[in-house]
């Protein structure tokens, strides 16, 4: 008999009742480190004080008032995080799928209005992951996630990443735009060449196509700067952020210059939820805390000492990691063995760690993790790959 809860996750048997800092604790008294902030959502740890009164007191107020009328609490982050990018304009919705719906949307009207409606195709990359919904599945376009859902939605043409010769050859005369994210996170950590973005940026002005940034796992300080493109120097013409946005609260953003934000006139996108007082009440929070002086560099340093550490785990156990990959606070190890293997040793040391294509462990601890407590991941994560070899060995006698 089915489960009243759904069975669609493969769920480990763990359950938590809360949290502080890079820390969680389970129902039953357990602790864990937690190397995985919910798949890089948790920006700001657990139980965040500055984060949690703003949730609090905004739903001692309202919670939801729908987009028929002003929220200001949307309007402030509206115009901070214009302030702090590249955009003009701000839409807020409710995930990262959702995201990089209205960012599809948006890039396909822009070019409809701006007179070639014929231009509705996408140039997308293997490896990549854009979302659940049928429109992300196609731009995604991992044969794996779109078995039998019926026809893929048409419109997107993948080609191997980071090759820009693949991206020249695709380019047609019905392509509207290119989607990339900065750092392939569920394609396995894997970060886009800095000349690869600077070159798309090119060719999308080159053949007046509308660069798009799936920035939803990368974004929000990730990577040590508040978005990743900036790492290339480069800004897109329209960008997806969710995720680490509201700190673990449901929320996300499509950020875009103006002439493609003008093409989602009244009618034309829509949210019930998107943008209400409760979520931007806590986005405001986040960016209270990541735009502070000294935050992003600190992100840099913690992300710096944590590759370090990753790099030499990897030179001592090449039986159980072969290479370390990533930027800021998303790294990845990939593994010698099967990833699921080496995870399973994590918790027995009490560190959560998260999957990623490729074989490869991700670990996205909180931007708030301390020096402490990376050094404690890195030994508890020396201390799985002891017991992986361990085991290993075991096996070849």
């Amino acid at each position: 008999m089915i489960s009243a809860l759904l069975p669609n996750y493969a769920r480990a048997d763990l359950a938590f009742e809360r949290g502080e800092g890079a820390w969680l604790w389970t129902v039953d008294g357990r602790r864990f480190l937690d190397f995985g902030s919910g798949i890089a959502t948790a920006s700001l740890g657990h139980g965040h004080p500055h984060l949690s009164k703003a949730i609090a007191e905004q739903a001692a107020k309202v919670m939801h008032v729908s987009n028929l009328y002003r929220i200001p609490q949307a309007e402030k982050l509206a115009a901070r995080l214009v302030e702090a990018t590249f955009a003009d304009s701000v839409f807020f919705c409710n995930s990262g799928a959702e995201a990089n719906e209205g960012m599809i949307k948006m890039m396909r009207r822009a070019m409809s209005d701006s007179g070639k409606p014929e231009r509705f195709r996408f140039i997308t990359f293997e490896g990549a992951f854009h979302g659940r919904t049928l429109a992300t599945l196609a731009a995604t376009g991992n044969a794996k996630y779109l078995e039998g859902f019926g026809p893929v939605v048409e419109g997107f043409d993948q080609v191997p990443f980071n090759n820009m010769n693949a991206v020249r050859n695709a380019i047609g005369a019905a392509t509207c735009g290119i989607i990339v994210e900065p750092v392939q996170g569920e394609g396995g950590v894997r970060p886009a060449d800095m000349q690869f973005l600077r070159d798309l940026r090119a060719v999308c002005d080159e053949y007046g196509l509308i660069l798009g940034m799936d920035e939803v796992q990368t974004g929000m300080g990730r990577t040590g700067k508040l978005f990743a493109h900036e790492w290339a120097g480069i800004t897109p013409d329209v960008m997806s952020a969710a995720k680490g946005i509201g700190g673990g609260f449901p929320l996300g953003a499509v950020l875009a210059k103006e002439q493609f934000a003008k093409a989602l006139k009244p009618g034309t996108h829509g949210t019930t939820f998107g943008g209400n007082p409760l979520a931007c009440a806590a986005g405001n929070a986040v960016l209270d805390v990541i735009l502070a002086p000294g935050f992003l560099e600190g992100v840099q340093r913690k992300g710096a000492m944590m590759r370090a550490g990753l790099e030499q785990i990897a030179r001592d156990f090449p039986t159980v990691f072969e290479d370390v990959r990533g930027l800021g606070l998303l790294l990845g190890l990939k593994c010698a063995m099967p990833q699921g293997e080496v995870q399973a040793a994590c918790v027995a040391q009490g560190l959560m760690a998260i999957t990623a294509g490729d074989n490869v462990l991700r670990l996205a601890p909180p931007l708030v993790v301390t020096e402490s407590d990376i050094e404690q991941g890195l030994a508890m994560l020396r201390r799985a790959a002891e017991a992986c070899t361990g085991k290993t060995q075991a096996a070849a006698q």
